[in-house]
Order: C-alpha cells, then structure tokens, then sequence
C-alpha cells in the first residue's frame, strides 16, 4: 500500500507499533518513538524482536527515557565490560550481566502489569516456530527475543530453548493485531544504506587509536580462530563477527520484505542498515537521532 493511499493516522488515535531486528541499530527505535509521541501519535501495542524488545519493552514499562539516558551515559568500555564471555556454552557471551543492569536501572515490571500491550517474540530452537511472550518477566522475555545464535547463549524459559526472534520474525507484525488499534506503524532495520556499497566504512577510533571494531575482533580471532596465523590480522576478508551479522541481516531483510508484503503496515520508517555495526551500542546518541531523523522524514512524506 502506498503512503499516498494509506488510511491516515489521526492525532491520539490508538496505534500499534512494531519494532524490527537489527543489533545496536535498534537503538534508533527509541527516536522514533520519540518522534510519534511528538506528533500526539497514542501508542497502545508494541511488539518487538531481539533489539526491538528491549526499546518495545521500555517504552511499554514507561522506562524509554531512563534506557535513553543509560545508553547516552555508558561509555564504550563500560559496555563491552557487559559482555560476559560464554567459555565452554554455545555462544559468545551469557548477557547474564546486561540483563543484571537492565532489572537494576529500570526495575522488574511483569509483562502483563504494563500500562501499554506488550509482546517480545523468541523463537523456540527446538519446535522451530515463533513464541510470542506475552505474560512474565519482562526481562525474560526480552532476554530470550535478543539471543543472537552464537553471539548469546540461548534462554531457557518455560522448559523451552528460546533464541532471537529476528530469525523468523525480524519485524514481528502479526504479533500486534491481538490488539483493538486499527492503525500499525513499523520500524524495518533494513532500510538503504547511508554509505554506498562498496565505500569505506566510517571507522570510530577510541581514546587510544584503534578501532573498536579492531579490539572486539581481535579479541575474537584468539579464541575463535579469525587469526589463525597469529599476526594480529583477520585471515580474511570478514571477521567472524561480520560473517554473522551480515548473513543474520540478508536473512532478516527479505524475512522482513514478505511479511510487510503480505500484512502492510500503514507507515514503515526505515532505518538505514549500515547505521553502525550490531554491537555498537555505545552510539546510542547517533543512533536515536537517525531514528528520529528516519520517522520525521517518513512522517512528512505520508502527511501526519
């Protein structure tokens, strides 16, 4: 459905909102949101995935400016020290640690105590289909929707073995029409890049010079074998990282084309996919003003 022929979207009107897959580009979500609020936009439903989860999950508690001012306030060390590695488990990393710091900064609400209809959606690693998550522990739940197959170890809930729901529903839309709103609008992460393909990557250094990006993967290439010779460079072109994030992304975007074909939003904000690498999230500051540069743009281009 074209923006232009769409059913407009009336100030204060209920509205459900569904927030995509997409690392630490999910972080933009939060300007978006920001940006519908601005414009008198009453959220009633969200549901999220993986990155989405965790704003979707926020902003229904009533805690997106306290995870704004948390991201805005936690250095780039301060967040790789949240990364707890997985030595002898099936990932990279626990997110004990993360999820740890989310209950402390924002509290332990139930999913069915929120004052806005929430559901994270996981998948079930077993049954392979999705679960939506829709009563309990909102970090539980967010914690199962963000587990990255091989970046987190999956999170066992239920008696079930739940990994990220970007995998079969990385812009999880189906999950919102349990709602009563009428009207949906869609954050996709897999909008066109900023940069063209092909052209260098914009390098953040860090205080001492080198890459974060150079760290984490070397970081990676020890004790994962992307430097197999030793000298301190990836043996090819991709670190394993990349190879992840890239495929779980081309998986992801036409997973996200089908079903935004098949139930059509009636406003998608796209968010540019190569905004930042999946584990930068210690630029949320950038990131929440492509959010609400990306919904702005898309807003007046629909005439809310």
């Amino acid at each position: 459905m074209a923006a232009a022929d769409a059913p407009k979207i009336m100030g204060g009107e209920p509205v459900a909102l569904v927030l995509g897959a997409g690392g630490a580009r999910g972080l933009a979500q939060i300007g978006v949101i920001e940006a519908l609020q601005a414009r008198g936009m009453n959220i009633v439903a969200i549901a999220g995935a993986s990155s989405g989860a965790l704003v979707g999950g926020a902003c229904a508690a009533g805690k997106l400016v306290e995870l704004r001012e948390w991201m805005l306030g936690t250095s780039r060390t301060a967040m790789l020290r949240l990364l707890d590695p997985g030595f002898g488990r099936p990932a990279l990393f626990t997110g004990d640690r993360l999820v740890r710091t989310l209950r402390e900064v924002l509290g332990e609400p139930r999913i069915e105590d929120l004052p806005i209809d929430f559901t994270a959606v996981a998948v079930d690693l077993v049954r392979q289909r999705e679960v939506w998550l829709r009563r309990g522990d909102l970090w539980d739940a967010v914690r199962a929707s963000f587990a990255i197959p091989g970046v987190f170890t999956p999170f066992k809930l239920h008696g079930r073995e739940l990994v990220d729901g970007g995998l079969l529903a990385p812009l999880p839309i189906t999950a919102t029409r349990l709602s009563d709103a009428h009207r949906l609008i869609a954050v996709d992460m897999h909008g066109w890049p900023q940069v063209p393909v092909g052209a260098p990557a914009n390098v953040d250094a860090d205080d001492a010079g080198e890459s974060t990006p150079g760290v984490v993967g070397r970081w990676i290439g020890r004790h994962f074998g992307d430097d197999a010779d030793g000298d301190g460079k990836p043996d090819h072109r991709f670190g394993l990282t990349e190879v992840m994030a890239r495929a779980l992304d081309t998986m992801q975007a036409q997973i996200a084309c089908v079903h935004m074909a098949l139930d059509p939003p009636e406003l998608v904000v796209h968010i540019p996919r190569d905004a930042c690498q999946f584990y930068e999230f210690w630029r949320g500051r950038e990131l929440i003003e492509i959010g609400r540069r990306e919904a702005d743009k898309a807003l007046d281009a629909a005439g809310y």
